[in-house]
């Protein structure tokens, strides 16, 4: 569990610098173009290190594919994680301050929540919900803007758009959370990439600068490739409402570069928005759950270590953990704190 929540806090640091860096290049590429950039570079950078990967070891080296009946999952999760929702965001900073854009960003936790909850099924409690409320609440400050022109607001509206694809993006990935990280990260990239490059060039849009590509290749790799790995282990050990909870402070780390990078003004509403997110996410970060519950007999591969709900033999085992293989799960009763991971999604 706690290398979930450090997973989750990775990823958020590296996609939340990445919108005021995206701000940075979005002047100088089509956003269309840009989103398809980021995207191709972190599918080519993951490609690289999957073609490098069999020099760390046997057990790093061994890909995980998606199953037969996971690849809708995994296709779904592309068209609106990987195209719909980069192209959103990158049509948004044109429009939204940089800093207000990322502290937007926090809607995605609640959309995720909501999806997880209602839709999937995910467990939550009052304290899971009011974290949630407080973090809708800092949201709606930021979206109030008096004296703004609409052209700020529409940018806003484009921003949460994108929020909403990417929580849909992060409940299907959760279904396939048990394959290879890396192979999941790199097909999004590798398709989604292809497909904004080609739809941005086929109207129009032409390649800019050697340099901006290079850049924009450098950000997607790190705020896409390498962030989508991390909050993919996150999903398998935290379950997708509360890994977005955790990967809520990305907008803080995006807003805080905006400000530094980008010399844009510190608002009050940039810091009661952010004091009501922030409460939100240690409502989150707080939270523990306990009760009996049951796991039912099942057989599925993820990377793991020999605690109580993983006791098996091995075969030709080097004693090396994590480790990932095949394995078995026998019924088991008992109770302890735990979030709904890929061992733990029972109902309530």
């Amino acid at each position: 569990m706690q290398h979930g929540i450090l997973f989750a806090l990775g990823s958020a640091l590296l996609f939340g610098v990445s919108t005021p860096l995206a701000k940075l290049l979005v002047g100088a590429v089509a956003p269309f173009l840009l989103a398809g950039l980021l995207y191709a570079g972190s599918g080519l950078g993951l490609l690289i290190v999957l073609g490098g990967r069999g020099l760390w070891g046997r057990e790093h080296a061994a890909a995980i594919l998606p199953k037969r009946d996971q690849w809708g999952w995994l296709g779904a999760a592309i068209l609106f994680g990987g195209i719909a929702g980069p192209v959103a965001l990158m049509y948004g900073l044109t429009m939204a301050a940089a800093s207000t854009a990322s502290l937007l960003l926090n809607l995605e936790t609640v959309f995720t929540a909501l999806l997880a909850w209602f839709v999937f099924r995910e467990n939550f409690d009052r304290r899971v919900l009011l974290g949630m409320l407080t973090i809708v609440a800092g949201g709606s400050l930021l979206a109030w803007m008096p004296g703004e022109h609409n052209h700020s607001s529409r940018g806003l509206l484009l921003v949460a758009i994108a929020c909403v694809c990417w929580a849909i993006d992060n409940n299907f990935t959760r279904k396939i959370a048990t394959c290879d990280a890396g192979v999941i990260s790199c097909l999004k990239g590798l398709v989604a990439g292809a497909i904004n490059l080609g739809l941005a060039l086929l109207w129009g849009a032409t390649l800019p600068a050697p340099g901006i590509i290079a850049a924009a290749t450098i950000v997607g790799f790190l705020g896409y490739g390498i962030s989508l790995i991390l909050f993919v282990f996150a999903l398998r050990q935290l379950g997708a409402a509360r890994a977005s909870a955790y990967f809520a402070i990305a907008p803080f780390c995006g807003a805080v570069l905006a400000i530094l990078l980008l010399d844009e003004s510190l608002t009050w509403q940039l810091v009661a928005s952010g004091t009501l997110m922030g409460t939100g996410v240690w409502l989150h970060l707080t939270e523990q759950h306990r009760h009996q519950h049951r796991h039912e007999p099942q057989t599925h591969r993820h990377r793991h270590v020999h605690d109580e709900h993983h006791e098996h033999a091995h075969d030709n085992w080097d004693g090396r953990e994590p480790h990932s293989h095949a394995h078995v799960h026998e019924r088991l009763d008992h109770a302890h704190t735990h979030f709904p991971d890929v061992d733990h999604r029972h109902s309530h």
